[in-house]
């Protein structure tokens, strides 16, 4: 085989392979291995095949490193080994990225969640899975409830005890948890252990927890629609309260995959409830004060989506460059200079924008808005109990005007 530049001929074979190495490889890998020229992967990879003798290339750290030195083998017949299934948290998607589908073949192997479940004896197709070898912990935030199920792929042996100790933080120590370690292999080990007394140690990679959720008195289960209690924001007054939120992510409508803008965010409560909605959808939200992009921040780690993209500045400065969006919400700053005409002009033909307003200025612009550019102008009036002298009586939070409008 030649390199060229119009190859289409595959030369990279992505093989899945478990803890039981070559004695575990389909036909199919096996042959692919047997016609290397060279095999790429982690020191746990390579080992598991280095009986075949074959050139060998490492990983780097971190893997994108690697890339090139990979790319560069076109022509030869490279085989990168993953462990299980390329695809599910596996290396498979980043190698998909830099080569081109018609040039690469995939193998998959059993998971090894598919090794958990068989081991649990749970029903995968209810069970959460994630992979969090190098992502927060904060992701397991959102799915936590009595009686829920998830196996995590965790990154080190370190790693099941800061589970145990999260999960006990947040009040869910009663829960239970298997540690399960090198599964499909001769180095198996399977422990129990809930998390509030969790002292397992000497736990070896690669490795899997498996957490079935019980809550404890007291702690607090993060509902699944939008309009979350106002107790689980950190903010300084700056905060979309819980019944005009409930009314604005409704209104923004979000759809899996989908960007917004959350401008003027504050305590972040818009963009990390978008964020909350499908598990695809990206937020980026602009704040001009340090103070609230730190609560902003905080915020989003504590309710599960640190991947909220928080940026310091001011609109319309901060809007250049951005990436297009499907849906954008302004909070505070509207009735700043060129703001409301950026946002316009940055928002794509079937785009969605809402505006909320609580002074009359910017009610006043939004009417000439909403005259020019259509959409639907609503006022939003809560009023709530509360003490008045040794009675009860309704006190009126400020109105707020809010304008929508799909492009």
């Amino acid at each position: 085989m030649t390199a060229s530049d119009d190859m289409t001929t595959p030369w990279l074979s992505m093989i899945g392979i478990g803890e039981d190495g070559l004695d575990g490889l389909s036909a199919a890998a096996r042959s692919l291995l047997a016609d290397a020229e060279l095999i790429v992967g982690g020191p746990r990879h390579l080992a598991l095949v280095a009986a075949l003798g074959k050139p060998t290339l490492a990983w780097e750290i971190p893997f994108a490193g690697s890339l090139p030195k990979l790319k560069a083998q076109r022509g030869k017949r490279v085989v990168a080994l993953c462990s299980g299934d390329p695809f599910w948290y596996g290396a498979g998607a980043v190698l998909a990225d830099a080569v081109p589908a018609a040039e690469t073949v995939a193998v998959p192997a059993p998971s090894t969640f598919g090794f958990a479940a068989a081991r649990l004896r749970w029903r995968l197709e209810d069970t959460l899975t994630l992979g969090l070898h190098a992502k927060p912990l904060a992701l397991l935030r959102p799915h936590l409830h009595n009686s829920a199920r998830l196996i995590v792929l965790a990154r080190d042996g370190a790693a099941p005890a800061k589970i145990a100790a999260y999960l006990t933080g947040l009040g869910f120590g009663p829960s239970r948890l298997t540690v399960l370690e090198a599964l499909g292999g001769p180095r198996e080990r399977i422990r129990e252990s809930s998390a509030e007394s969790f002292a397992i140690d000497d736990i070896s990679s690669p490795v899997a927890v498996a957490i079935e959720a019980i809550a404890a008195p007291g702690a607090v289960i993060m509902p699944r629609v939008a309009g979350l209690p106002d107790e689980l924001f950190q903010h300084d007054g700056q905060l979309t309260k819980r019944e005009i939120r409930a009314v604005t992510l409704s209104t923004l409508a979000p759809r899996g995959g989908e960007l917004l803008w959350d401008v003027g965010a504050g305590s972040g409560s818009i963009g990390i409830e978008w964020l909350l909605a499908h598990p695809a959808n990206r937020a980026i939200g602009i704040e001009p004060r340090p103070d609230r992009l730190d609560n902003a921040r905080g915020n989003a780690a504590s309710l599960g989506v640190p991947h909220f993209d928080l940026r310091l500045g001011s609109a319309p400065e901060a809007l250049r460059d951005l990436p297009t969006p499907d849906a954008i919400f302004i909070g505070g700053g509207a009735s700043r200079d060129g703001v409301l005409d950026a946002v316009w002009q940055a928002l794509p033909a079937g785009g969605r924008l809402v505006v909320n307003a609580v002074t009359l200025e910017t009610e006043a612009e939004l009417i000439a808005r909403q005259a020019r550019h259509g959409g639907t102008l609503l006022r939003l009036a809560v009023e709530r109990a509360g003490a008045v002298g040794g009675m009860t009586g309704w006190r009126a939070a400020m109105p707020v005007v809010q304008w929508s409008v799909v492009k």
